[in-house]
C-alpha cells in the first residue's frame, strides 16, 4: 500500500528559502574563481558518498577527514565572498531598512535636493566631450563611511569647476572616486571595492569599482569612460549606458525621488 507524503506549509517555505539562499550565493560567485572551487568541493563530496556506499573504508576515511574540515576551509577560502554576501543582505534588505534606527526615530535628512542633478548631468557630459575619466558615487541609505575614510574630506557644494579640478588627470585625486552625500561632495580620491564577477573587457577599473560599490551597498554610481567618453549609471551592479544629458537628468531624478519616497514612507 502506498503511503502518502505529507508536505506542510512550513516545508514549502523552507524549500523556497533554501532555493533563494542558493540563488543569491550563485549570483555572488558566478563568474569568479570561487564558483570553480564550489564545484570542486561538491564533486569531492559526491565521491565521498559513493566511496562510503561501496564500503571502501580507508578511502572513505581519508575523504571524510577532508570533508570534516571543509566548512572551516570554505570560510577561509570564501572570506571575500561571504563578506560581500553579508553586505548585500544588509544593504538590500527592505525589512532591515524599515527597522533601521534612522527611520524608527526619524533621524537624518528626509529629503534630497534634485537641484544637484542638472549640475551633475552637465559635468558628466562635459567629461564625456573632453574624455575625462570620472566616477561619482551618490549615497542612499548606506553611509559608505569605510570608503569615505580612504579619501580626502572635502564637504563642498557640487559644481562643475570643482569636479573638473578633482578629475583633472594631473591631480592626485583623479584616480579615485568622489562620494556625494546629503547633496555635498563629501570626499574625493576614495578607494572602492572591485567587483569579482566577469565584466566586458572594454570596461576598466572605474567600471569594475562602480559595479563593486553598488553590489556592496545601495548607492548609485555615475561613471565616465576616459577611453570612449561613454556615460553610464550603475545601480545594484547593473550598468545602464546614458545617451544624452536629458536622459541622465531623468534617471538621476528618478533615483532621488525613489530615495525620498522610501525615506518618507517611514515618517
Amino acid at each position: 500500500m502506498l503511503s502518502f507524503i505529507h508536505i506542510r506549509f512550513l516545508d514549502i517555505i523552507d524549500i523556497f528559502l533554501v532555493a533563494f539562499l542558493l540563488y543569491q550565493i550563485y549570483r555572488l560567485i558566478k563568474g569568479t574563481v570561487a564558483f570553480n572551487i564550489v564545484i570542486g568541493f561538491f564533486l569531492v563530496y559526491i565521491m565521498w558518498v559513493i566511496v562510503r556506499s561501496l564500503g571502501m573504508e580507508l578511502l572513505s576515511s581519508i575523504i571524510g577527514q577532508f570533508i570534516g574540515v571543509g566548512v572551516l576551509a570554505l570560510i577561509i577560502i570564501f572570506h571575500p565572498e561571504i563578506r560581500r554576501f553579508l553586505l548585500y543582505i544588509g544593504s538590500h534588505n527592505h525589512l532591515i531598512r524599515l527597522l533601521s534606527l534612522d527611520k524608527l526615530f526619524h533621524f537624518g535628512k528626509l529629503t534630497s535636493d534634485t537641484g544637484i542633478v542638472p549640475e551633475l548631468a552637465k559635468t558628466a557630459f562635459f567629461f564625456s566631450r573632453t574624455l575625462t575619466g570620472a566616477i561619482m558615487v551618490i549615497t542612499r541609505r548606506s553611509e559608505l563611511a569605510e570608503q569615505i575614510a580612504t579619501g580626502e574630506l572635502i564637504n563642498a557644494r557640487i559644481s562643475q569647476p570643482l569636479l573638473s579640478t578633482i578629475f583633472f588627470k594631473n591631480t592626485p585625486l583623479h584616480d579615485g572616486a568622489v562620494i556625494i552625500k546629503n547633496n555635498l561632495i563629501v570626499a574625493a580620491g576614495c578607494i572602492l571595492p572591485l567587483t569579482h564577477k566577469e565584466v566586458d573587457k572594454s570596461m576598466g577599473l572605474r567600471h569594475r569599482a562602480a559595479i563593486g560599490i553598488t553590489e556592496a551597498s545601495d548607492a548609485i554610481a555615475l561613471v565616465i569612460s576616459e577611453e570612449t567618453g561613454n556615460v553610464s549609471v550603475v545601480d545594484s551592479g547593473n550598468i545602464t549606458r546614458i545617451p544624452d544629458k536629458d536622459t541622465l537628468i531623468q534617471v538621476l531624478n528618478n533615483y532621488l525621488i525613489e530615495t525620498d519616497t522610501a525615506k518618507g514612507s517611514s515618517s
